[in-house]
């Protein structure tokens, strides 16, 4: 099937479970879980076809600043058709679905430099895995953390919205941001660990600057975890934490990349 065919059916797939979720969110229409699932899962079907015709290259994986972007998104709402089946969480496909949408976007409409990863580098690979599904769950983290902090500031003013109607109760709230941060911590200390296992040399692959955001990254979410259970921070504190090390985190991966590939145009 063609690239352009398989993006053009994504993006609708995507469009429409936006609608829905925002219809929903409105209360226009009635949330019904089966639905959500199907269109989901069809949107990835057709979002990993696209990958395994643009990522996936003859030798190995192309990883570059665009063609990343279209793979993380795609583990974003992996991770999130999987969430919503246990947990209260499809206030997220607000986010998760466009985010998916704009970088297959972004990936069709511009050209970078490729950087190979051979398909024989097995402790890259998994290096890698780790890392861009630690991204995506704290991408969803960053979602939640924003979702709660504002449904705190509308509660703290009385102030029934939208958003206080549909969002679940603050602790559920609460509750989820924290266990998404705790998972993608374990992620994230795996993923150092096997960096600094098979990555040989930090400044000649031009890692050093994504191992030090990473590792600050690290250090506020332990942080926060360490507040949370010693001086109990919640609410907007709890937000603040999580998007700061959220942000410090993009700039490892997306930071290095974008001044790597779009500025300088070096491929690897």
């Amino acid at each position: 099937m063609g690239t352009l065919i398989l993006a053009v059916t994504a993006l609708f797939l995507y469009s429409v479970g936006t609608a829905l979720q925002a219809l929903h969110f409105r209360g226009r229409v009635q949330s019904n879980l089966a639905i959500t699932t199907l269109i989901g899962i069809l949107a990835l079907i057709g979002h990993g076809l696209l990958i395994a015709q643009t990522v996936h290259m003859d030798g190995g994986f192309d990883l570059s600043f665009f063609k990343s972007s279209v793979l993380i998104s795609w583990l974003i709402v992996f991770l999130l058709l999987g969430l919503n089946l246990t947990k209260p969480v499809a206030s997220l496909f607000l986010g998760a679905y466009p985010i998916a949408a704009l970088t297959i976007v972004m990936a069709l409409i511009t050209h970078t430099p490729s950087r190979l990863v051979p398909d024989q580098s097995y402790g890259m690979l998994s290096h890698i895995a780790l890392s861009v599904t630690a991204y995506s769950l704290f991408t969803l983290a960053a979602i939640q953390a924003v979702l709660l902090y504002f449904q705190n500031r509308q509660l703290k003013h009385n102030y029934n919205s939208l958003l206080v109607r549909n969002l679940p109760p603050l602790q559920t709230m609460e509750s989820l941001l924290f266990e998404m941060v705790w998972a993608g911590v374990v992620l994230l200390v795996l993923a150092i660990v096997t960096g600094a296992v098979f990555i040989e040399d930090l400044f000649a692959q031009d890692l050093a600057h994504k191992t030090l955001f990473s590792m600050l990254s690290l250090m506020v979410f332990i942080g926060l975890l360490v507040g949370r259970y010693t001086k109990g921070w919640r609410g907007m504190t709890a937000s603040r934490w999580t998007l700061a090390g959220c942000a410090l985190l993009m700039l490892a991966f997306y930071g290095s990349k974008f001044v790597l590939e779009l500025l300088f145009q070096r491929g690897g």
